[in-house]
């Protein structure tokens, strides 16, 4: 620590010290760190900077023959719904792969193992395959 800081933290209430000293030390969890970048990673996937930059429709109304459109016809630019499907599907894909690894921690029991990695191929292929649908609807 630098001699000024130093200098500060001393001249400090007894109090002040303490929680100075608490905080400056404080190891976060590496879960809770794991899961911040994780949703970061899936807000930035899920186009969460191009909403806050471009501030996107919800929807549109096309008209009484179209109705609501909820994804954008082409791919230069989405709605806000389109970022809410994305997102969802990256989350549920995340999920897949978090049950997929949870299940090698039961060794010992292996009918739970399998069951749970069954449950995460399956949440992990829904994932993809509703992206992939998302992506044809809208080059379609």
């Amino acid at each position: 620590m630098p001699k000024q800081v130093k200098k500060k933290v001393s001249s400090m209430s007894f109090s002040m010290n303490r929680l100075y000293k608490r905080i400056s030390t404080t190891k976060p969890s590496t879960l809770i760190i794991a899961v911040i970048v994780m949703g970061f990673a899936v807000f930035l996937f899920g186009g969460g900077i191009y909403n806050i930059v471009m501030r996107p429709l919800p929807s549109y109304y096309g008209g009484s023959g179209v109705g609501f459109i909820f994804l954008y016809p082409w791919l230069s630019e989405q709605f806000i719904y389109d970022s809410c499907i994305a997102i969802s599907l990256y989350s549920l894909g995340i999920i897949g792969l978090i049950v997929m690894y949870q299940s090698t921690q039961y060794a010992y029991k292996p009918r739970q193992a399998y069951m749970m990695f069954l449950a995460g191929v399956i949440l992990l292929l829904i994932a993809y395959i509703f992206l992939e649908v998302t992506i044809r609807l809208k080059l379609s």
